[in-house]
């Protein structure tokens, strides 16, 4: 072997050498981008955006894979958590799914029904009632004749919200003198059977009806006395 073809043999083993270097220094970097960023889990991104109280299903989530070291803690990570469950607020697509997007589908208890009523936008609590809220309903009445007076009464107490439709423009009645188009809510209840009664009583025979938002945790019985008002006893 000469001169020449010993330099051969030392430079083909030196880029051997090398190239083991370099595979164990990719092999190296690897690892310990594995080690900081760690095993992959399951999490859910939103195809699209979701409006708010809107019932949630598995089609409106795509599956992706990222690090549980980057995922936070309260990231849904089973489909299987949004049966029977609506979202509080607005959804915006490409959003990760968290648990703290989305409560329970309120549900009917044993001897209610769901009751839909239209409640002015302007005279109701628009904007502040959402599915799950508790309300006060009250309405005005005008007297029988023109000696009696006018009253304000509480029809229903602690009226459990079900749902909150879109604003609508409806058109006025005959009888409406201003002849202005009115904006109304569809709101729906779970009530009893007599408070359905007396609901959809106020919102066909009363001048108005107003909803006046309950504090949670602060529900209480209102005594009869107090569900009736006329502006000649105030004193």
């Amino acid at each position: 072997m000469n001169s020449r073809q010993r330099r051969g043999v030392i430079l083909l083993l030196l880029s051997v050498v090398c190239a083991l270097g370099a595979f164990a220094g990719v092999l190296s970097v690897i690892d310990d981008v594995n080690s900081k960023v760690g095993p992959e889990v399951t999490a859910y991104e939103l195809r699209s955006d979701i409006a708010p109280y809107t019932a949630l299903e598995e089609s409106q989530f795509k599956k992706i894979e990222m690090p549980k070291r980057w995922l936070s803690q309260n990231a849904v990570t089973d489909l299987a958590a949004i049966r029977r469950k609506i979202a509080v607020t607005t959804l915006k697509k490409g959003s990760l799914l968290q648990s703290d997007m989305i409560v329970d589908q309120p549900a009917l208890q044993p001897g209610q029904q769901e009751v839909a009523i239209m409640v002015d936008a302007a005279t109701g609590v628009a904007g502040k009632i959402s599915p799950g809220s508790s309300v006060n309903v009250y309405a005005t009445f005008e007297g029988a004749r023109d000696s009696d007076p006018d009253q304000s009464k509480i029809i229903v107490t602690n009226a459990r919200v079900l749902d909150v439709g879109e604003i609508t423009a409806l058109e006025p009645d005959r009888d409406n003198r201003a002849g202005s188009v009115t904006d109304a809510v569809p709101i729906t209840f779970a009530l009893s059977t007599l408070d359905a009664q007396r609901i959809t009583y106020a919102e066909s025979f009363a001048k108005r009806v107003r909803l006046a938002l309950v504090a949670p945790g602060g529900a209480t019985t209102i005594p009869d006395r107090d569900r009736t008002y006329e502006l000649v006893t105030d004193k």
